[in-house]
């Protein structure tokens, strides 16, 4: 990424007060490569700057949205890249959605069949618990057993 600021020289501190992240997160995103190490000032401190800024807010923001440190890298990879190729930022993306929608329609099974738990439950004073019940029979008897609702 280029640096399109004047921001020179910000300690670990004030690159993470800026970005909303913390210390160790800074750490972490460094350790691994997906930020690049800074220069040290004279006096051994890292010096941040505007570009190193950006590229954390962009990391930041990609795991916000749920892309895996993998997709992170490779999204970098293609920012890094003079030309940034939109078409294969857009497989990246897509592949991403495709995870992210499979991921809602497991979440609605899971709320589908914990609704019909509850209902069963009733006021409570059932001998035995449905959920329990639940819990112990093989995920694909729960979802036989949920009907879903209109």
């Amino acid at each position: 990424m280029r640096d399109h600021g004047l921001v020179k020289g910000l300690q670990r501190g004030e690159l993470a007060r800026r970005t909303g992240s913390n210390l160790e997160t800074v750490r972490y995103y460094e350790k691994i490569g997906l930020l690049p190490e800074p220069p040290r000032t004279p006096g051994g401190y890292r010096s941040y700057d505007t570009g190193h800024e950006r590229r954390l807010r962009f990391i930041l923001r990609a795991r916000e949205l749920g892309f895996s440190l993998e997709e992170v890298r490779e999204l970098l990879r293609l920012v890094d890249e003079r030309d940034r190729p939109c078409a294969d930022v857009r497989i990246v993306a897509t592949t991403h959605l495709d995870d992210v929608r499979a991921k809602i329609a497991d979440l609605r099974r899971m709320e589908q069949v914990l609704k019909d738990v509850v209902r069963q439950c009733g006021d409570g004073t059932l001998p035995e618990c449905p959920l329990i019940e639940t819990l112990f029979r093989r995920p694909a008897d729960v979802r036989r057993s949920s009907t879903p609702s209109a």
